[in-house]
């Protein structure tokens, strides 16, 4: 936050963030589905002032990242299964979803180093999907009360290497949402 003349003031960052756990709280509460609130998060990051940091110098700008590339990934990915989609359209929404999740990955790693790994607990997580069992993974950024997500190989083994991997899988913190299709 930034105070000018004697009044705190938010930067969009801080916006972003505390109407995206308006949208969790909702979401919690059962008062939207997750289909609304991949939605209404999409909307948050790609229709507001901000966009992706080509210089990620703080850990906020890295978690914004993230999130901005995992809204549109998701989107990507719910695109592609529309019906009456030919191979080549089907294939060209799959390839901006994978590049979307690769520069997630890329935020992701930054701010794991920024942070240098303290306060991180990471797992693979327990899911319905065939696909994704034995791959996803669960980061946990305790002193930033942020989980993420992953499936990247070089990310998974750098948290091996740091010693904030355990080993097993465990249900999610958010099961809940992982597990639920939309």
């Amino acid at each position: 936050m930034v105070l000018i003349d004697g009044c705190v003031v938010m930067n969009g960052i801080e916006k972003y963030f505390r109407y995206r756990q308006s949208l969790i709280d909702q979401f919690v509460k059962g008062d939207m589905t997750k289909r609304e609130y991949l939605q209404a998060n999409y909307e948050a990051v790609v229709y507001n002032d901000i966009k992706p940091f080509k210089n990620i110098d703080t850990v906020l700008k890295g978690l914004f990242n993230y999130q901005y590339y995992n809204a549109r990934a998701k989107e990507k990915k719910q695109a592609s299964t529309i019906k009456d989609l030919g191979y080549d359209e089907k294939k060209e929404y799959l390839d901006s979803c994978n590049y979307f999740y690769s520069r997630k990955d890329r935020a992701t790693m930054k701010v794991l180093q920024m942070i240098d790994y303290k306060g991180v607990e990471a797992y693979f997580v327990k899911v319905r999907s065939k696909e994704l069992r034995g791959r996803l993974f669960e980061i946990i950024l305790n002193d930033y009360n942020m989980i993420l997500h992953s499936t990247n190989e070089q990310i998974l083994n750098s948290l091996k290497e740091e010693g904030v991997f355990s080993e097993g899988s465990r249900k999610s913190l958010i099961d809940g949402y992982i597990n639920q299709r939309y």
